[in-house]
């Protein structure tokens, strides 16, 4: 049985109500708050929808390892560092400097 609405709908609602109705109303004092409401809203959001299929490759990713392999241990490291991002900070996942 599916619940509707999901978590991921109340938490984009809830994002879309501070961020977008509530702050334009509230005084200067209360919008940075409402602001930094709206974005832990959309992260836990992106937490329900993303975070439980991270979490496994992190597992298998660092399962598989070979040992002493500081190249593969480094690759894992990395993608373990995207999936994050794709949760706290969409768009830094894709950043390819060094």
């Amino acid at each position: 049985m599916q619940y509707r609405p999901s978590a991921r709908e109340l938490l984009d609602d809830l994002a879309e109500l501070l961020g977008e109705v509530l702050l334009p109303a509230l005084p200067p004092e209360l919008r940075h708050r409402a602001r930094v409401g709206a974005n832990l809203a959309r992260i836990l959001a992106r937490e329900a929808e993303l975070g439980p299929a991270a979490a496994e490759r992190e597992q298998r990713a660092l399962a598989a390892l070979p040992a002493g392999d500081e190249h593969a241990e480094w690759a894992a490291l990395v993608e373990i560092a995207r999936a994050d991002l794709a949760i706290a900070k969409p768009g830094y996942d894709a950043w390819t400097g060094e």
